[in-house]
Parts: structure tokens; sequence; C-alpha cells
């Protein structure tokens, strides 16, 4: 058991200091020790960088000269069920040693929390009673990968209680109240840092979600019209291309209208003001031009500089829009919603947006590539050469036909998505630039075969093995350099989507 009556700041008490692993990308010289309890409850939201709700999470512990220094961390939502608490506690501990090992070092010790506010009539302590089979799973399963638990905390109702720690002068079994946010050292040193909490999963989340107001029956009217008529399009291998070359355009005409009106202070009122300067059909063309791959690989390019962050805000309401029976064409606007995140540094809102992508379509290869490579550590940099150099080389191609030498056929050969808020050069003369303010140009994606769509609003094609489907995102990807493997077309042509 943890007595955290002896003296503080002893690694051999159980809880260890802390070394600002958080803010090693802020340059910070300086740590922040951590000695008691109360002070692992505060830092929790400075770890993860918002406030869990439902949620368990383990932080690993690495020794360094006698000093914890935390390291990775692994989060999921409590079941309901208290019969599914042993594999999920088994697969969060594996998963985060396993996820710790990849990158060089095994963890020495965890840090556990359970985060649940109490369900009406019930207080914060039967909350942690409640919860307490749960932390013993958790102590178990990271037993037995020999990575002990040395403190486990049930944070509710603006209390915490200790599991590790049976002395009650120090951990009585009220609990003991969370301070006020932000008057810690450690908020001190996160304010200096840079770094922000974000408030709650939930309410980050709720920039993505679907309408559930009145307007979403206008805009499943929009969705419905728009796929009476983009659809028959992307199906036709003529006016496929242009079909592409038309969704990049008004994606590019969004992104100079979005960049032109001031930024607005708090997420709800930006959404807001976002949603009114795009309209229904706007929406519905664009979420439709998206669900061919080639055209959303494009699209991708605009992932840096100035045009990411109007990128982004467009990808976010094009996410909104995909109402009632469209949910699953959210699939393609939240994955470049998260790949535009974690380009431009957010791993944060990246990961719940290709989380949400995998929700909408649990079959899409792009999310899940992405999904996997965020979560892992990997640098996105690769990626945007990738596009880089794949967009030049469409710029290279076009100036090649200009001047009337050979071209050279390969899928692709078009100049994609171009900066539009003057981020970067074009790729060459082809490539289109803004031309206004409510003027930018993005030539056409290149054909490619799919397969056939399931659900009842994205056209069926079932035995159509060469055409393309408008239902999944199609056509060969150019926006990752991460490996994306072709599934192999099953029996009923059904080809892998993503």
């Amino acid at each position: 058991m943890t007595n955290h009556g002896e003296t503080a700041g002893s690694p051999e008490n159980g809880t260890p200091p802390l070394e600002p692993s958080a803010y090693d990308h802020h340059g910070a010289d300086h740590q922040v020790t951590l000695r008691t309890p109360a002070e692992l409850a505060d830092a929790l939201p400075y770890l993860l960088g918002y406030r869990p709700e439902d949620s368990i999470v383990l932080v690993a512990l690495h020794d360094k000269d006698a000093r914890g220094r935390f390291g990775g961390r692994a989060r999921l939502g409590i079941p309901t069920g208290a019969d599914d608490w042993a594999s999920v506690a088994r697969q969060l501990a594996h998963g985060l040693v396993t996820g710790s090992e990849r990158r060089g070092a095994k963890p020495e010790q965890m840090v556990a929390y359970l985060c649940q506010e109490p369900a009406d009539g019930e207080s914060g302590r039967q909350v942690m009673e409640r919860l307490r089979p749960l932390a013993q799973k958790l102590r178990v399963e990271c037993g037995n990968l020999d990575v002990p638990v040395i403190e486990a905390l049930c944070i509710s109702d603006g209390r915490f209680w200790s599991y590790c720690c049976a002395n009650e002068a120090c951990c009585p079994p009220d609990g003991l109240p969370m301070g006020l946010p932000g008057t810690s050292v450690l908020a001190a040193a996160a304010t200096y840092a840079g770094l922000q909490v974000r408030g709650t999963l939930r309410e980050l989340r709720a920039r993505l979600l679907p309408w559930e107001t009145a307007a979403a029956l206008e805009q499943e009217v929009a969705l419905d019209a728009a796929n009476m008529a983009v659809v028959p399009r992307i199906l036709d291998e003529v006016s496929r291309t242009e079909v592409g070359r038309e969704t990049l355009e008004l994606a590019g005409r969004i992104i100079c209208r979005l960049a032109e009106v001031p930024s607005m202070s708090g997420p709800f009122t930006s959404d807001l003001r976002d949603d009114e300067l795009v309209g229904h059909d706007e929406a519905a063309t664009l979420i439709l031009g998206l669900q061919d791959r080639a055209t959303r690989d494009r699209a991708a390019e605009w992932m840096e500089g100035d045009d990411a962050a109007q990128a982004l805000r467009l990808w976010r309401t094009l996410a909104r829009r995909c109402v009632g029976p469209y949910r699953e064409h959210a699939a393609a606007p939240l994955t470049l919603a998260g790949w535009v995140a974690w380009s431009t540094g957010d791993e944060l809102e990246a990961r719940e947006a290709l989380a949400m992508a995998l929700g909408a379509d649990p079959d899409y290869l792009f999310a899940r590539l992405l999904h996997q490579a965020c979560n892992e550590g990997l640098d996105p940099e690769s990626i945007r050469r990738c596009l880089r150099a794949e967009r030049h080389e469409r710029g290279r191609v076009v100036a090649r036909g200009q001047r009337g030498e050979p071209e050279v056929s390969f899928e692709g050969d078009t100049a994609g998505p171009v900066p539009v808020t003057g981020s970067a050069p074009a790729a060459g003369p082809g490539a289109a630039s803004a031309s206004g303010p409510a003027s930018a140009s993005a030539p056409a994606p290149a054909p490619a075969p799919a397969g056939s769509s399931r659900s009842r609003r994205r056209v069926r094609t079932s035995g159509a093995r060469s055409r393309p489907r408008p239902a999944r995102s199609v056509g060969r990807g150019s926006g990752a350099n991460v490996p994306r493997p072709r599934a192999p077309l099953a029996d009923d042509g059904v080809e892998g989507k993503g």
C-alpha cells in the first residue's frame, strides 16, 4: 500500500516527481515536481490536453536517475457493464506497455486514473467504491506485465480518492477536493510552456458531429439532390475527372471565403459562423465529390501554412453536414480534418477526428492508417513531403504538355489543389492559384478503378467491377507516405475501401 504520509518527494514512497516531458517540444529546461496525490490528480488534464470524462487512463512512468518521468498515456472509456472490465484493463495495460516498448523503453511503473461523474442519486464516494474492482483489475494486469501501478486515483464530483493508500490521515474515506483549475504550479508551468487544456472530449467531438437541428432536414434535401446529380457523373469515366476538378475548385473558393472572415473567440461561435458561410448545396456537392478517393487525396494537400487552418474549418463544417442517412459519408471530411490537425501539430483533435472517421466507416483505410501513424508518434512531415512531391510532379506533367512534349502517362497527372491563401507557390505553370477573394481553382483528379456501394443513399453498382464508386473514396491514393495497400477484389466485386 502506498503511504502518502511519509516524506514527500521520495520515489520509494510511490509518488514520483515529474520531469516535464509534456513540455519538451516547447523548449522548457526546468522541471515540475509532483509529490502528492492531489498534484497527480491536478496533472491529469495537462498530461492529456483535455479533461477526461467516463475514462480509464493509464500513464507510464520511466525511471531516470531515480526520478519518475511521465511517458506514454492511454485512455479508454469505462464500459457500462462490469463484465467487460477485465478485458478492457488487459487491453489498456498491454497496449500502453507494448507501445512504449516499440518506442524503445518499457515503463517501470504506472499511474492509473478512473474518472466518472456520479449518476442521479449517487455520490462521488459511491462512484469510487463501485469502480474499485476496475482499479484492482488494472493493477493486476499491469502487475502481470511486471509494471506495477504505484498510484490509482478516482476522480469524481470534484473530489479524488486513492485506491493505493490506506492512511486516512492523508486519504480520508470521503476523499479530498480537487484544486481550482489553473491555480497549481503545474498549471502555471503549462501556461508558460504554451499548453492549453481543451475542455472535454465531448466538447471537441461536438465540433465534428452531424447536425441534429431543423437545418439538418434542409441539408438532407440538398444531399439527396447532389446525390442524384453528382453520383451518375462520378460513375461515368468521361465526366468523373470533371467532377473532381469542380469539387476541388469549389473547396478552394470556400477556403478563400473562410480566410476573409475575421476569427472569432470560442469554438461554438466560430463553428456557427462557418456554418453560415457554407451553403447547403455547396456542402452537399463537396461531401459527394470527396467520396472519390483521388479527389479526397488532392484535397489533403491543403495541409500547411495559412491554407491549413481554413481547410480544417471547411472539413469540420462538412463533417457536421453529413446528416441522416449520409452519416457514413462523414468518413472523408473527418479523415481530412484529422490529417490537417495532425499536420499542424494538434494531435488531440487528429486522433479524435480519425477515430470518428473509423466510427463512421470502420473499413476506411486512409483513416485507419493515419490513426495508427498518429498514435505511434510518427512524424507527419514524411507524408507532407510525399504530397508536395506528387503535386510538383503533376505540375511538371502539365508544363510538358503545354510545351508540346510527349506526355508521360501515369495516374494523377494533373495539378492538384494548390495553396489558395499564399502559403506556398504553385506547383507549376498548370497549377491554378487564387485569383481574387472568392476564387481558387484546383485541377482535377485522375480516374481509378473501384467497386460497389452498400448504403441506401449511395449508388449500388453491383457487378460493375471497373466502375468508380461514389459511396466510398475511390481512386489511387496520393494522400500519404504510409502504406496504402489495395485490398484484392472479393468475389462480389467490392474493393477494399479507403
